[in-house]
C-alpha cells in the first residue's frame, strides 16, 4: 500500500515507542492521531513535531477500554483527515508482580491490564474496521511483546494480555480479509518506554546479557517493521518476534 496521503491513528502515541512510529508514519507522508489517554502536554508535542515533517497531526484523548469513546475518536480522526488508513494498537498497561505472587495478582490489576491491553486492541479493531471495508483498503498492527510468546515479562496478566494479542491478530486477520490486513509486532525490551520504567532497576540493568545481541531493542527498529507491514499487499496474521534474541 502506498502510505504518502494516509492517515493513521496511534494508540499510546506519546509513549516512547508510539512517539517513534508516529515519527516513522509521519516520515513516509502519513497524517497522524496521536491517541493518549492522560498526557496530554506530551500528545500535543508529539503531535506538533510530525506536523514540523509536512504532514498532518492532532491529539485526541481516549480510553481504549471505552468503546464509545474509542468510536468518538475514529469519528474525529474521519473527520479531520476525510479518511483511516492505519491503526496501531499501541496503548497499554503493565505493573511488575512476580509470577510466584498470586496474591499480589489482584482482581483488579487483572482486570485493568486485560482491559488495556486486550480489549482496547479490541475497541479499536472493532471501531475502525467498517470504516476501512467501506474505504476497500487498511492495514492494522498490534505491538504485542516478546512476553506474549514466552512465559516471562512484568506480571502473568501481561504475559496473558500480550499472548492474546498475537491470537487476536490471526483471528481480525481472518475476519477482515480481503480488505484490511492485521499483522503483529512483539518487541523485548526496550530503554525509554513507560513499560521499561515500570520494571525493577536491577531487571533493566541485567536484561541486555538474556539476549543473544547483548543490547535492548530498538524502537526505531520496531517502528520500520511496522511501516513494513503497513507497505506490504502479502502479509496478514503474523507475528514477528523482535528481541535481540532472547527468545
Amino acid at each position: 500500500m502506498e502510505l504518502k496521503g494516509c492517515a493513521a491513528i496511534v494508540t499510546g502515541g506519546s509513549g516512547g515507542l508510539g512517539e517513534r512510529i508516529c515519527r516513522a508514519l509521519a516520515l513516509n507522508g502519513v497524517d497522524i492521531v496521536v491517541n493518549y489517554a492522560e498526557s496530554v502536554a506530551k500528545a500535543e508535542s508529539v503531535a506538533k513535531d510530525m506536523t514540523k515533517l509536512g504532514v498532518r497531526s492532532i491529539a485526541i484523548r481516549a480510553d481504549v477500554t471505552d468503546p464509545h469513546a474509542v468510536q468518538r475518536m475514529v469519528d474525529e480522526a474521519q473527520a479531520a483527515f476525510g479518511r483511516v488508513d492505519i491503526l496501531v494498537n499501541d496503548a497499554a498497561f503493565n505493573k511488575t508482580i512476580p509470577y510466584s505472587d498470586l496474591d499480589g495478582m489482584t482482581h483488579e490489576l487483572w482486570n485493568r491490564i486485560m482491559n488495556i491491553n486486550l480489549t482496547g486492541t479490541f475497541n479499536c479493531i472493532k471501531a475502525v474496521a467498517p470504516l476501512m471495508k467501506a474505504q476497500g483498503r487498511g492495514r492494522i498492527v498490534n505491538i504485542s511483546s516478546g512476553a506474549g510468546v514466552a512465559p516471562r515479562g512484568s506480571s502473568i496478566a501481561y504475559a496473558v494480555s500480550k499472548a492474546g494479542m498475537i491470537h487476536l491478530t490471526k483471528c481480525m486477520a481472518v475476519a477482515l480479509a480481503p480488505a484490511v490486513t492485521v499483522n503483529c509486532v512483539a518487541p523485548g525490551f526496550m530503554e525509554g518506554t513507560r513499560a521499561t520504567a515500570n520494571r525493577p532497576t536491577e531487571y533493566q540493568a541485567t536484561v541486555a546479557d538474556m539476549t543473544l545481541l547483548k543490547h535492548p531493542v530498538d524502537k526505531d527498529d520496531v517502528a520500520e517493521q511496522l511501516v513494513t507491514f503497513c507497505r506490504s499487499d502479502s502479509m496478514t496474521g503474523q507475528t514477528v518476534v523482535m528481541d535481540c534474541g532472547r527468545f
